[in-house]
């Protein structure tokens, strides 16, 4: 006897239930938003019962999408995602290989590329908001979600509370930062709620930070491509050229692994410039 076809789930239901399960384990809504929009994607190219999918059929959507030249990035993205799906919620296990994803060099400013930016930017808010990332190290969502009341500027600390997964920590200010931050204040007295607050709803939008980023830098000559985690990467290098242990920058960074804080020493050339070559020595 043959099998008895189902009916096909809605794909809002299907998709509900892995963002249910997403959201109990922690994900950021950054991934939430990825993993639903590549599932769907695959679930319009599939069209039959999505549980009825077999291996085959992803590895043949996966392919289609290499010959739509995606880059191998996107495509060990978009398979974490469906394998979420297939995996983590329908128990199969499913194993599909992919190339290694080659991690890119970041691109790191220098101290003087830093100062010009900040010099370059006249609006005293936004300053704040650059010095804050180069100050601190931190992320783009963590700098939004920020408020007055997790600073403290007698310690010259801030704390980040549920940072990537769902982590806490700590960050340093510096001084410069914390005048920055006393001229936003109001006859002296801390604010309440978040720290940039936005003109529509209760905090400054990412799109808002990522333009008051790349436009200070344009407006500074700068020529290489900067963005928000430019900052980021640069406070990191620049502690550890200045012999900062890399397992003090991991905390500060937030990384769960050294692995990925130690990215780092190879963008670093400080020490390396120190080496004389043993030409010079004959």
């Amino acid at each position: 006897m043959g099998r008895v076809q189902r009916q096909n789930r809605p794909k809002n239901v299907i998709l509900q239930k892995m963002l249910t399960e997403m959201k109990l384990r922690g994900f950021t809504n950054a991934t939430y938003k990825t993993y639903l929009f590549n599932t769907q994607k695959f679930l319009e190219w599939y069209k039959k019962d999505p549980e009825e999918a077999e291996l085959e059929d992803i590895k043949e959507y996966l392919a289609e999408l290499v010959d739509d030249e995606k880059s191998f990035k996107s495509i060990a993205l978009i398979k974490s995602a469906i394998l979420f799906l297939y995996n983590e919620i329908w128990g199969k296990s499913y194993k599909i290989k992919t190339p290694k994803t080659t991690k890119s060099i970041p691109v790191v400013l220098s101290q003087k590329e830093i100062k010009k930016i900040i010099d370059c930017e006249d609006n005293h808010r936004n300053k704040t908001i650059i010095c804050f990332f180069y100050s601190s190290g931190i992320r783009l969502s963590e700098l939004i979600n920020m408020k007055w009341s997790e600073l403290d500027l007698n310690e010259k600390i801030a704390w980040i509370r549920e940072g990537k997964g769902k982590k806490h920590r700590m960050v340093i200010l510096s001084n410069k930062l914390i005048s920055c931050l006393k001229n936003l204040m109001n006859d002296g007295k801390m604010p309440k709620g978040y720290l940039f607050p936005g003109r529509i709803s209760d905090r400054i939008a990412p799109r808002t930070v990522e333009y008051i980023v790349t436009n200070a830098a344009l407006k500074a000559g700068i020529k290489k491509k900067v963005h928000v985690h430019t900052l980021r990467h640069s406070f990191a290098t620049h502690l550890l050229e200045n012999g900062v242990d890399i397992r003090k920058i991991q905390k500060l960074l937030g990384h769960s692994n050294l692995a990925t804080t130690q990215i780092y020493t190879t963008v670093s050339g400080a020490q390396l410039k120190e080496i004389s070559s043993p030409l010079d020595n004959l």
